[in-house]
Parts: C-alpha cells; sequence; structure tokens
C-alpha cells in the first residue's frame, strides 16, 4: 500500500510537465529565451507600500508582537488580474483542489473533471485569488509560507528535526534499515533527523522545510509512500523522498515516474534520495527566486527569467497547509521570537480589500420556470425571511446562486427578479429551462471589468475579470436596469455566462477602445482576428514582440482574438500585433497567423451583386443564412464546400467571422 500523500500531495508535481514543454520550444525555437522583468526586492518599511492597500497594517501587527522578524518585499510589477488568469484559464488544472469541495470552489469550465487520482477538481478564479492574496495570509498562523528557505545555522537544529517528523514512526531510531536493488537488507548508521540535517547544509536549504517536505509527500504513520519503502514492484531498491518528477493522471502512474526518476538518478538508497532531492530543490528553485513555500506554488518571481510554468506543487492550498505545519513546529520548538526573514509579494491593480473565501454555494447564470402558484421570493434563505413578492407557475426568473444547505425543509436558490430585485425561491418550486435570449451579438470589452453572475453590483457575484479587448457574444439586451445602468447577458468563449454593464462593451465595428480613463485608446476600431495555423499545430503567443520572450499561450487554428494594435513591432522577420484572446490574456503574436476580421473594411462590398451569402439557397438573403455561417465558424455545425464558398461574401478565400458580420448588417439594413 501507498500513502494518498503521493498524489498532488498536498503537491502534484506540476513543474516535470511544464519543463518538458519548454524542452520541446526550445528545441522548435534554439533563440527561445524569455524576458526579464522589472521587479525589485525592497526591505520593510517601504514607502511605496502605502500604495498597496491593506499590507502596511497587517505587517506592522506582526512586528509589534515578534520584533525580531523582518520582512523583505516583492515587487513583482504584474497586473492581478493577468496573474490570476495564468494561473487558472492559461493552463487548467495548474491548480486544483480537493473533490470534497463545491460551488464557487471549483473551475465552471472543467466543472466535475477528475484530476490526478480522482480525487482533486480544477480550482476556480475565485479559489485561487483567495489562496494567491497574501494579505489573506500575513498572520501569526500562516505567515511561514513567506519564509526564506534557505539554510540558517542559527535557528535551524537537530532537535528541530526530531519534532517535525516526530509523526512518523518509519522516521525513527538512531539507524535507516533499507532494502537495496538486489532486495537484501542494509543499514545506515545514522538517523534520519541527522541525514536531513547533512542535506539541508549541503545544499543550503532550510533543515525544517527539508523535514517538512518530506513528511507531507510520504506522511506520518507506520511507514512511507510507495515512492520510499524501497519496494514497490518494479522498482525494488529506489527511493524518492521529495516525489520529484512524480506526475501522472493516475496513483500507479504518479508512482511509476517518480521512482522511474530515482532509478534514473541512481538514487538506491534514502540518504542519496534525500540529500540529491534536497540539491535539486535548491537548484531548480529556491536559486531561481523561488525561496518560499508561496513561490513555489506560484512562480510569480522572475528571477530566473521566467513566470507561472516552474511550479513545485498543483495543490492550491499547499503553501498554507505546509506553512501553518511549519509554524506549529516551531511553536513546539520555542523559537518563534528567531530572526525569521519572510518574503511577501505585491501585485499591480489589486482589489481594494482581501479576495474572500469561496463558498459551497454554485454561482451560475441560469434561466428557471417557477412551477407552483403564489410561492414566496424571500429577502434570505430562510422561511423566516421578509416575503418581497410572489410568483405564480410559468413565471420566469434568472437564478444566480444554487443553495448548498437546507433551511426549514428547503434548499434556497437566488434568484432576480424582472425589476433586477434579488431575492430567495425554495428550489421545489423551480425547474431549470433554457437559456432566454433575445440576441446574438459580438462584441468587446472596452475596459478592464467584472463579469457578474446577474444585474448590479448589489448582491451579485463575480464570475472573472474580464480584461479591454476582451471578446464575448451579447446575449441578451434591454431585460435589465439597474443602478442607472443597462445590464447585457454574455457569452464567454468557454460557455460560461455573467452580466456586465453595457457602456463596458463595444459591438464589432462600433467604436474606438479606450482606456479605463474612458479616453479613446488610439483611432483605429476593434478588429476580430482568427487564428490561421495548421489544423493539427499551434501559434505561440508571446509576452513582447519577439520570439526571444516568454510563451504566454499557444493558439489552436481558430482561435478568436482582439487585435488591440497592428504593427508594433518587426523582429525575428515578423511583424507584431498586440492581441487580447478570449480568455483574457495579453500578448503578443506574429500577424501573418491571423486572419483579420474588421466590419468597418468591408462595407463597401454589395452582398446583392456578389450573389453571395444565400447559404441555405432560398433565394434570399435572411437570418437563417446569419445562423449557418456563424454555427458552422463556431464549430457548431458544418457547410458543404459550395455553401462555404457562397458564404465568403468579402472574397477572402475563407468562411470566417468577416463574412457573418456583413451577412448580419445586411439584414438589418
Amino acid at each position: 500500500m501507498f500513502s494518498n500523500n503521493i498524489l498532488p500531495r498536498k503537491t502534484k508535481r506540476l513543474s516535470m510537465i511544464i519543463i518538458s514543454f519548454f524542452v520541446i520550444y526550445m528545441c522548435l525555437s534554439p533563440i527561445f529565451s524569455v524576458k526579464t522583468y522589472a521587479q525589485s526586492k525592497e526591505n520593510y518599511p517601504s514607502g511605496r507600500l502605502n500604495s498597496y492597500p491593506g499590507y502596511n497594517e497587517l505587517i506592522n501587527d506582526l512586528k509589534a508582537r515578534y520584533p525580531n522578524w523582518q520582512f523583505k518585499l516583492l515587487y513583482t510589477d504584474l497586473d492581478w488580474n493577468q496573474v490570476i488568469k495564468n494561473e487558472t484559464t492559461a493552463y487548467h488544472g495548474r491548480s486544483l483542489i480537493t473533490s470534497n469541495k463545491s460551488g464557487a470552489w471549483i473551475c465552471s469550465t472543467c466543472g466535475d473533471r477528475a484530476y490526478d487520482n480522482g480525487s482533486w477538481r480544477c480550482a476556480s478564479e475565485a479559489a485561487v485569488s483567495y489562496y494567491m492574496d497574501p494579505r489573506n495570509w500575513i498572520n501569526e498562523d500562516y505567515i511561514f509560507q513567506f519564509e526564506n528557505l534557505s539554510y540558517d545555522p542559527n535557528t535551524q537544529n537537530i532537535d528541530g528535526v526530531n519534532k517535525i517528523i516526530a509523526s512518523a514512526n518509519w522516521m525513527q531510531g538512531s539507524s535507516i534499515t533499507y532494502t537495496t536493488t538486489d532486495g537484501s537488507q542494509a543499514t545506515i548508521n545514522k538517523s534520519y533527523a541527522q541525514i536531513i540535517m547533512e542535506a539541508a547544509q549541503e545544499a543550503n536549504i532550510s533543515a525544517y522545510h527539508l523535514a517538512a517536505r518530506i513528511l507531507q509527500e510520504q506522511g506520518g504513520g507506520n511507514s512511507a509512500s510507495a515512492t520510499a519503502c524501497g519496494t514497490y514492484n518494479g522498482y525494488v531498491g529506489y527511493y524518492n523522498y521529495c516525489n520529484i518528477g512524480a506526475t501522472g493522471s493516475s496513483s500507479s502512474a504518479v508512482i511509476a515516474r517518480g521512482l522511474s526518476y530515482a532509478r534514473d538518478c541512481g538514487w538506491t538508497d534514502p540518504e542519496t534520495s534525500i540529500k540529491k532531492s534536497a540539491a535539486y530543490i535548491a537548484k531548480n528553485y529556491i536559486s531561481k527566486g523561488q525561496s518560499t513555500l508561496y513561490l513555489q506554488k506560484y512562480d510569480v518571481d522572475s528571477t530566473d527569467g521566467s513566470l507561472y510554468s516552474h511550479q513545485y506543487m498543483q495543490n492550491v492550498s499547499a503553501a498554507v497547509t505546509e506553512g501553518q505545519s511549519v509554524k506549529s513546529s516551531y511553536a513546539k520548538l520555542g523559537i518563534l521570537n528567531s530572526n525569521f526573514t519572510f518574503l511577501i509579494p505585491v501585485y499591480e491593480n489589486m482589489p481594494s480589500g482581501k479576495c474572500a473565501s469561496p463558498d459551497s454555494s454554485s454561482i451560475v447564470t441560469q434561466n428557471v420556470k417557477v412551477t407552483g402558484d403564489d410561492v414566496s421570493i424571500r429577502s434570505s434563505g430562510s422561511i423566516m425571511g421578509t416575503v418581497l413578492t410572489r410568483v405564480n407557475s410559468g413565471d420566469t426568473l434568472l437564478r444566480i446562486e444554487i443553495g448548498s444547505t437546507q433551511s426549514g425543509g428547503y434548499y434556497w436558490d437566488k434568484v432576480v427578479l424582472p425589476s433586477g430585485a434579488k431575492g430567495y425561491i425554495a428550489r421545489n418550486y423551480i425547474t431549470q429551462v433554457d437559456d432566454i435570449t433575445n440576441c446574438n451579438i459580438a462584441a468587446v470589452t472596452n475596459t478592464d471589468v467584472n463579469l457578474r453572475n446577474g444585474p448590479g453590483t448589489v448582491g451579485t457575484s463575480v464570475v472573472t475579470t474580464l480584461i479591454n479587448g476582451q471578446n464575448v457574444t451579447i446575449i441578451e439586451k434591454g431585460a435589465y436596469n439597474v443602478n442607472d445602468y443597462d445590464w447585457v447577458r454574455v457569452r464567454l468563449s468557454n460557455g460560461s455566462q455573467g452580466y456586465i454593464a453595457s457602456k463596458y462593451l463595444n459591438e464589432i465595428g462600433e467604436g474606438a477602445p479606450v482606456d479605463n480613463s474612458g479616453n479613446t485608446a488610439n483611432n483605429t476600431n476593434y478588429m476580430i482576428a482568427t487564428v490561421m495555423c495548421d489544423a493539427d499545430s499551434y501559434v505561440r503567443m508571446r509576452s513582447e514582440p519577439t520570439t526571444a520572450s516568454a510563451v504566454v499561450t499557444s493558439l489552436s487554428r481558430g482561435s478568436t482574438v482582439t487585435v488591440m494594435q497592428e504593427n508594433v513591432a518587426s523582429a525575428n522577420g515578423y511583424s507584431w500585433d498586440k492581441i487580447v484572446t478570449s480568455e483574457g490574456l495579453e500578448g503578443y503574436i506574429a500577424n501573418q497567423y491571423l486572419t483579420k476580421n474588421q466590419a468597418s473594411n468591408n462595407t463597401n462590398i454589395d452582398i446583392n451583386t456578389t450573389g453571395k451569402g444565400d447559404v441555405n439557397g432560398n433565394g434570399e438573403l435572411d437570418a437563417s443564412d446569419y445562423v449557418l455561417i456563424k454555427n458552422h465558424i463556431m464549430g457548431k455545425s458544418s457547410l458543404s464546400d459550395s455553401q462555404r464558398s457562397i458564404g465568403d461574401i468579402n472574397n477572402n478565400g475563407e468562411l470566417d467571422a468577416s463574412d457573418y458580420v456583413l451577412v448580419k448588417k445586411k439584414i438589418m439594413s
């Protein structure tokens, strides 16, 4: 048997998977390198921190209680919203959460998709925001996830290591008996604590961190897990105490890869495995700027020139729980007043308040139909709530939360009335129906804006933050006017939905981009483009307009992006455009891989004289032609070669978004 601690560990190894992708990138592009970001580390206090809400008060409170503690600030120079998107939508599965979580904790795109051994789910943006926001953890219980993990002989000793590993019976004793590769028994005349101390000194890594990591990976109790017991079938005599390289979609795959890594490295006894693992962590993480538990989970320090991809753990709560364990061990040792140094990250454009913990209620945007008469809509999810109004069978409502707990024998769901008011209804009296929509209009955001699960800023929840230039589809207009704003319902490329005040959207070809102050950003219309490449290949979006910059993400054929600025630079034989993806990631792409679809550029085409557009063959250009073309482009259905030729109104050789924009304009004219 093996311990479940082998699985995403409280850390599953995403880093080795990503490293393999980097190897591929480097092979494909010999000049591949990464951007150096304008980050800085400063001692606290720092005048710059006054511009970042909430930090000073929290740090000052800790310094008052623990005057020997020292704080350094990592000014990442990274936009908070872009950080969250890179940790979530840019690579689903980069952050995982246990399957006993539900509702707003779970990524709405991945839903119940199982990760790893089946007991993990993709974490939502709300969950990642909660765990990533340093302000939630700058307190006595959780601060040690920010502890500098270099070796410190003044605070670290063998007694402390023994206290950390005290719960693991298999790590006790003055010697270690282990199984060799030929199946025989051998003995090391050292204790685990001695080896850990030696490994820490040699690798310049915190002895307490190394002890806690081994305990985290292998578990307590009477035996280590399969990767450190030395008797796993096919890998007898091999040991991987820190589960380096242990990745996979099943328990057996995780174990096999971890032990295969140990075999390739020659880790044939506990001492070798522990010391080489310590050297690996020091070389590949601590010396690369990931010198805290937090930074090993979230790669936001660009010391090594890269961001996001080089992460030791997938479990979104791993840094928090491990830091808590370290603090508990230090408390038992009586050394909490020692000279610890903490490195705290700071981001640009953070929310004014701490990111809240998600709850188990599911955040949704759904239509429901009432199935009973004289049903109460109440002010709270309880029969004690004030009755706001009553509804009858056949009435339709917008549901924005699905309650997770019962009160008075009912589950209570949060709904929006036609007036925009919010209330609660017993779930027994509603049933979900198909989305009630009244339009299908391509649009882009004209500023950074929150997408909410319902209309209005009060009583609704933020689904995600959209950035300037992110493309969406408006599917409902004119239904709600709340807080003097007209709210429209939109659908994102991943299928999720929500509401935005209409003033923050431009329908395609409607107007120029504006900045966050409402000023026109440039003199060109938004331009929607389609990524073009071979069907089985990808185009890389870069952090800067050069092949020597980091890859933000890879875009497949047919991906829709918004061009924010054309021809921003020429480098490496390419002309580069600045783009925003439908997931809200910003970056640059060689524009030879884009087919641009700007309605205003094609308005001189007379559809009637070209004889095109009538893909349904009924002799006239009507709404059904528009729907057929749109569904083909979106992959919902397929048109024949002759229909695609008829639908190619702008004669660019492709049936693309500009064609259905032209059809829509002609029908509405």
